[in-house]
């Protein structure tokens, strides 16, 4: 196809790439709408099987039975002749819920057309656009499927806030979730969903992204976050004007094998004197608030009426439904979790969320501080699943081996993405990060009280100043010295293994062994039983701490291009460039909830050790991680000693 390759030479011109291995993504296509000399006072129309893939109702053509149709707040099934009929409003989403075995035309950039959107006044004057008037509702919409028999064994990838500000961090999400995805067997994979943040504000970059994904050959599903707001928008109606424009709906469905999949909204834009919360008090600055919209529990309500009870229901939203690393925060939480969870009910369940930056994989009747006063849950009621973000803690941090930040998250995990596995209505979920293999599941460490006194003179100092700042940190990552190297009295003032389970539950196991001795089971650091997230260097995480202490690209300075290229730019063209600090606090991994760790004994003898750890996850499979380090009697210089004494001898303490 010439898509096909104009894409890839777009994205990869320089890189030699296998062909890529997807399903077949040639049904370009988009819906019909068919015009009539008067305005129509309901929206009505056909979905039909399209046997010739031209778009079009044509005659011989057969209506699908059974399809569910919404106009956002109805929803009703195709009569026996595919035909629906539902009220209209100025300013709607009408759209289907593609079933399963069935697929919907695509764009040129494997967006799913599935909907219309009706705004018969357009979007108010906003800087990206929005939505041109519509006008009059058309005679009928009709929408155009093609048989897809995909059964009920698939797999999805979930992605977590792209988040690129600018063309820069644009080349950044091509190098990886781009490489990736070209790189990959997508043969299996069904549908890539990104759960919000797709751009960074500048909306204006959505084109580019669309064509940089394509590259897998997959339907793209998209989740609305705060970042893809229309931040000129005065109300929460025109908010997502430009998204619609450029992805479909705020808030739809839709089904692969026996799962029912929803996407939710849960950005209400500007919150200001809607919900009682200070920060959208109306003489607060325009800001969000996370909540879901009585229209869209209205919508819900009628769309799991029509769907079969065994059925698992995936909801993806941007904003957590409740999150471990924010759990008593307001914002960063959905208000009216509980109200989505009566609706859910006893239903088979599973939530995705981004936004918080962080991997947290939740199971159903955990529960953290504040939950109940945020969100209105005491306990997840159904296993929660928080997917990380492709950029990272926000493209921040020194470029790795692919020219890309390594940008550690908050909770000591690496860049990544979900995969899920689905066999019916069970799922196997696997976080992978990029450019490592699926067998790297996990970071493994030493908190020793040099660690840990390193530790707290570096968060001190971040706590007083939000880098990137001109003022030269006290410690850097050089300070740390060798960090799998302990002395006997590391040992005996108390050290200890840490090991971050990147995708790790409240039902994994972690065991270690050192020289092949016997196992020693480690200890998860929260119990996910109601307590606080325990923050501080006693609770964190020192190879991602360690990596997130140093940014040396903000020192980067030239001569060609001046103040330009000082350091680097993020968030709005903000410009970081100083001293190479630490990232700035928010950022610092001082807490997880997917933290195991074990006392070191203080008998172990001097010399050479090994470490061995073994991490079974909620599916069964274990993963191993080994880790070579020594016991000392006291540290040795660690530079190059230079200077001889009398009689050509180096002196030990030079």
């Amino acid at each position: 196809m010439i898509w096909r390759l104009s894409i890839l030479l777009v994205a990869f011109s320089t890189a030699t790439l296998a062909p890529v291995k997807a399903k077949d993504p040639s049904y370009i296509g988009r819906l019909e709408v068919v015009r009539g000399a008067e305005p129509a006072t309901r929206a009505s129309g056909t979905v039909f099987e399209d046997s010739n893939r031209n778009s079009r109702f044509d005659a011989g053509e057969k209506g699908i039975a059974d399809v569910l149709v919404s106009n956002g707040r109805e929803v009703v099934k195709t009569d026996a002749d595919g035909r629906y009929s539902l009220p209209a409003y100025d300013d709607m989403n009408l759209f289907i819920t593609k079933p399963a075995n069935y697929s919907t035309p695509l764009d040129q950039d494997l967006v799913p057309q599935f909907n219309y959107i009706h705004k018969v006044e357009g979007s108010p004057p906003l800087r990206f656009g929005g939505i041109s008037p519509t006008g009059p509702l058309p005679q009928a919409i009709n929408f155009p499927l093609v048989a897809d028999p995909v059964g009920d064994r698939f797999q999805c990838l979930v992605f977590g806030d792209p988040q690129p500000y600018s063309n820069r961090e644009l080349g950044f999400v091509r190098d990886t979730a781009g490489t990736m995805l070209a790189g990959r067997d997508n043969s299996k994979t069904e549908c890539l969903i990104f759960e919000g943040d797709v751009m960074g504000d500048d909306l204006s970059l959505y084109p580019r992204f669309k064509r940089i994904i394509s590259v897998g050959g997959v339907p793209q599903y998209f989740v609305a976050g705060n970042h893809d707001l229309d931040f000129d928008a005065t109300t929460d109606a025109d908010s997502f004007d430009t998204f619609r424009r450029e992805w479909g709906p705020e808030y739809y469905s839709f089904d692969i094998g026996q799962v029912h999949f929803v996407v939710l909204d849960n950005v209400r834009y500007p919150c200001n004197g809607i919900d009682p919360h200070p920060f959208c008090d109306l003489s607060a600055r325009p800001t969000y608030n996370g909540v879901i919209s009585q229209r869209q529990l209205d919508w819900l309500k009628n769309d799991l009426a029509l769907v079969p009870k065994d059925k698992l229901i995936v909801l993806n939203a941007h904003i957590p439904f409740a999150t471990f690393v924010d759990s008593q925060t307001q914002k960063r939480q959905t208000d009216n979790f509980g109200a989505l969870a009566a609706i859910i009910g006893d239903r088979p369940a599973l939530g995705l969320a981004g936004h918080s930056h962080t991997t947290e994989n939740v199971v159903k009747g955990e529960s953290y501080a504040g939950w109940h006063k945020h969100t209105g849950v005491h306990d997840a009621p159904f296993d929660l699943i928080i997917v990380g973000a492709v950029s990272g803690s926000w493209w921040a941090g020194d470029l790795n081996d692919q020219g890309v930040p390594h940008a550690t998250q908050r909770l000591g995990t690496p860049r990544g993405y979900y995969v899920l596995d689905f066999d019916g209505t069970k799922y196997i979920d696997t976080y992978r990060s990029f450019g490592r293999s699926e067998e790297e599941q996990m970071s493994v460490s030493f908190s020793t009280p040099r660690f840990r006194d390193w530790a707290k003179t570096l968060i001190a100092y971040a706590e007083i100043y939000d880098p990137p700042v001109d003022v030269v940190p006290p410690v850097t990552i050089n300070d740390l010295g060798d960090r799998n190297m302990l002395t006997l009295e590391d040992l005996a003032k108390g050290s200890w293994v840490v090991v971050n389970v990147w995708n790790g539950t409240k039902d994994s196991a972690v065991t270690l062994s050192i020289n092949g001795g016997e196992a020693i089971s480690a200890q998860r650091t929260q119990k996910g039983e109601g307590e606080a997230a325990h923050i501080g260097v006693d609770f964190a995480d020192p190879w991602a701490l360690a990596k997130q202490s140093t940014n040396g690209r903000t020192a980067f300075r030239s001569i060609e291009n001046g103040a330009a290229t000082d350091g680097f730019q993020t968030w709005r063209g903000s410009q970081w460039s100083g001293p190479p600090g630490p990232f700035p606090t928010r950022m610092l991994a001082r807490s997880s909830n997917h933290i195991w760790r074990a006392d070191l004994p203080t008998s172990l003898p001097v010399g050479a050790h090994r470490l061995e750890v073994l991490a079974t996850d909620r599916h069964g499979r274990t993963f191993r991680e080994a880790l070579n380090f020594e016991v000392v009697e006291k540290l040795p210089p660690l530079n190059w000693r230079f200077r001889p004494q009398r009689g050509g001898k180096i002196s030990d303490a030079e």
